[in-house]
């Protein structure tokens, strides 16, 4: 299942910033602010839903701007040391999540933008292995999703990255209601030596999902919320977050499995 990404929305977003501007801007160019980025964190879930799972992970991210392309990225290798108290022990070992965007500005080489929206977007993103689906005929998470996204600037946050997706679970070969998902970045304070701490994170939010899917009961709607603040310098960075669930995955929160409530991420991070 999805994993923690703040660290990446950081680099993503300062690589973002030094770019002359958005691609609606670039003119002829649309390679003028090209960029990429890859860093290792090392993390720790608390409580991690749905399950209450603590467990550590190393994260490899990377992403960039390439023309019309937008990327983010990650692969996640769960119990890296295979600690037999690891609550990852003896399950499945690593997770991909892959979220390429076509610009559309930058496609047509027309300005898309309007008021606070900044850019347009094709976006797409897929989830592969790392969980158990339990409405999945074939096990693990192969999650499609489709749809528009723009970049959106919003007052204090500044830019926002907002997507509108379809979900399209590629196992079952079957669409499953939508999520509306967004990400930021926001440095608040800022250090002498160049340092500066950030207010980051994203939420996540599915809606319109069948009640009855592939024969297993779930809920229409659900989602969680990650809040994040970090302390970032040119090559590392430490932070912590608080993340929110309800009926997360669209499993309904029980005493037996939980779905909904809090858990604490600790990360720390080297960038390339």
């Amino acid at each position: 299942m999805k994993k923690v990404k703040t660290l990446a929305l950081a680099a993503t977003t300062l690589a973002a910033m030094s770019a002359p501007t958005f691609a609606a801007d670039r003119g002829e160019d649309i390679h003028a602010g090209d960029y990429s980025w890859m860093q290792f964190n090392y993390m720790y879930a608390d409580n991690e839903l749905p399950g209450g799972s603590n467990h550590d992970y190393l994260e490899m991210e990377f992403g960039g701007r390439s023309g019309v392309f937008d990327l983010y990225g990650y692969v996640d290798v769960f119990n890296p040391t295979e600690r037999p108290s690891s609550d990852k022990d003896g399950k499945s070992k690593m997770f991909m999540k892959f979220a390429p965007r076509v610009s559309l500005d930058a496609l047509t080489g027309m300005d898309l933008s309007v008021g606070p929206i900044k850019e347009v977007y094709l976006s797409t993103l897929f989830n592969w292995g790392g969980g158990y689906d339990a409405g999945s005929t074939f096990g693990y998470v192969n999650n499609s999703f489709w749809g528009i996204g723009a970049d959106v600037e919003v007052p204090w946050l500044g830019k926002t990255s907002m997507n509108l997706y379809g979900l399209y679970d590629l196992n079952n070969k079957d669409w499953n209601g939508y999520q509306f998902s967004a990400n930021w970045f926001k440095p608040f304070y800022n250090f002498d030596n160049g340092s500066f701490v950030s207010f980051q994170g994203y939420v996540d939010y599915q809606f319109g999902a069948d009640k009855e899917y592939q024969g297993s009961s779930q809920q229409t709607s659900g989602g969680a919320a990650f809040l994040g603040l970090y302390w970032h310098s040119e090559q590392f960075a430490l932070g912590y977050g608080l993340k929110a669930y309800n009926d997360v995955y669209l499993i309904k929160d029980s005493a037996g499995f939980e779905s909904t409530g809090f858990a604490h991420y600790f990360a720390a991070t080297y960038k390339f």
